[in-house]
């Protein structure tokens, strides 16, 4: 091991210790309260977290932190690629500021930063621009193991089954043994991400060409095959940047970015207004108020950042193509032909940067569930002009993030499901898809699932208390005086 390595993991260990006492000091986590719940034998889950990224991981941290700790979360991938920070987001570095606290639950000691600094010091905090993105992978990778998170890797959702009103039968599947499991949950989360209700969005036309020919910017892209080749990106968001940047970092002969717009937006609007109040007091709105907050953002459109543009533009075989509205596309042997509003553009593969879909039916952990659950077009009717159809399919949810029914009563055990990943930003806000608010959603997530436990479970709490016979005194602490004191008596007599 090197000075430099050594000194590195003596700061982490001082920064674990440091930690371990600011937990202590403020009895974290406390000690655990939920009665236990059995199932065909078996011990049921508080509460089943699917997904293992950042905000999964925030989702099981904030249980724990109430004392909730028969939780488990279930990730598909393989230990150390949970989210999209070294897969499929290609950018260089995270869009948010350095400084900004994340997952770290009011809690110093679990930010990125004192991660940082207690490795490699303040002076190189200093000169820190943004964090790479595979930083910030191994800071999340920490998090996981300093907080001793429960997570089981490479396990898939296939089914979740209503028990009733009360329990949630989990089907699972080793993506490693192929063996299935059968678990129970009294509830269950969703921390499923940006595609978490449905999948990535390409347009009906583009589903006739040969898969070989295209892909989605978050589809796993053999990018050292596209190498020599010309290459189409449509989209211009952070995305599509990132992924027609790292195609000519990887030698693609040139890169042509299909842009509707005729000019890229400058302003991210959100960002603009982000403060606690918007934090909190955004789903104190009612429902025509938080329309009109997203419908105006999404109309303005999130500006791709400044340095994955550079990145893309510093390269003269990168070129932009504004005012290019796609209508079409077609497939001419081995190449994809867009028709667009400049005219057919021929390429030798495509990526799709347009974004994601709500559509349930790819969700199979959802299908039982599909017909109940409750979108806005339900049950809001937007003013001429304000129609928005990523709007329209967002879930309908309550208070703690839980799905609701369509039709009262259909499917009661629908609020046993909480949506904890980005379609729940209509409902809530931007607290559970970006790095600025996370605790704050992971928080408001888990009291709500505390006080849902604790209500379900109030005559066993109950009866605790009738039970409780642990005795403050002990009846040695006085004596009773059996004779009234005369200045009393006579006061008393006159």
């Amino acid at each position: 091991m090197t000075d430099a390595s050594s000194a590195s993991a003596a700061g982490l260990a001082n920064l674990e210790q440091r930690l371990a006492e600011d937990l202590s000091f403020l009895e974290l986590p406390p000690k655990e309260w939920v009665p236990v719940t059995t199932h065909d034998g078996q011990r049921v889950y508080d509460t089943v977290v699917i997904g293992a990224g950042m905000c999964g991981l925030v989702a099981a941290a904030s249980l724990k932190m109430l004392g909730i700790r028969n939780v488990v979360c279930l990730d598909r991938a393989p230990k150390g690629l949970e989210g999209p920070w070294v897969t499929y987001a290609r950018m260089e570095t995270l869009r948010s500021p350095k400084q900004l606290t994340g997952p770290a639950l009011g809690l110093s000691a679990l930010t990125f930063r004192a991660w940082f600094v207690a490795q490699f010091g303040t002076d190189a905090w200093d000169g820190l621009g943004k964090i790479p993105k595979g930083q910030w992978m191994d800071y999340l990778v920490w998090y996981r193991k300093v907080l001793d998170l429960p997570v089981r890797n490479r396990i898939a959702v296939t089914d979740l089954e209503p028990l009733g009103d009360a329990l949630i039968a989990v089907t699972t599947n080793d993506l490693d043994s192929g063996s299935t499991e059968r678990i129970y949950a009294r509830h269950v989360v969703l921390a499923t991400g940006r595609d978490g209700l449905g999948s990535g969005y390409v347009p009906p036309f583009v589903e006739k060409i040969d898969r070989q020919l295209w892909a989605h910017s978050a589809a796993d892209i053999d990018f050292a095959a596209l190498k020599g080749k010309h290459i189409a990106v449509v989209g211009a968001g952070a995305s599509a940047m990132d992924n027609a940047a790292t195609a000519l970092e990887m030698g693609a002969a040139g890169v042509d970015m299909i842009i509707r717009r005729k000019d890229l937006p400058r302003i991210n609007k959100f960002t603009g207004i982000s403060s606690q109040g918007v934090v909190h007091g955004f789903a104190g709105l009612s429902d025509d108020w938080k329309w009109k907050f997203l419908q105006h953002t999404l109309g303005a459109q999130t500006p791709p950042p400044r340095d994955s543009t550079l990145r893309v533009s510093r390269h003269p075989n990168g070129r932009f193509f504004l005012g290019t509205g796609l209508n079409g596309a077609h497939q001419d042997g081995r190449s994809v032909v867009l028709e667009t509003a400049r005219g057919d553009m021929s390429y030798d593969f495509v990526i799709f940067a347009t974004g994601f879909t709500v559509d349930l039916a790819k969700r199979p952990e959802l299908t039982r569930f599909a017909s109940q659950i409750r979108f806005w077009s339900d049950v809001f009717d937007p003013a001429a002009g304000m129609e928005n159809g990523e709007l329209a399919t967002s879930p309908y949810l309550g208070p703690d993030f839980e799905f609701t029914e369509k039709a009262p009563g259909s499917s009661p055990a629908l609020r046993l499901i909480h949506c904890f990943n980005y379609p729940a930003s209509l409902s809530h806000g931007k607290l559970s898809g970006d790095i600025p608010a996370v605790s704050d959603g992971g928080r408001r997530l888990a009291r709500g699932i505390a006080r849902s436990l604790f209500v379900a479970d109030r005559q066993t709490h109950f009866d605790n208390l009738v039970a409780y016979e642990t005795p403050e005194l002990l009846g040695d602490e006085w004596t009773d005086s059996a004779e009234m004191i005369p200045s009393l008596m006579k006061g008393a007599a006159e």
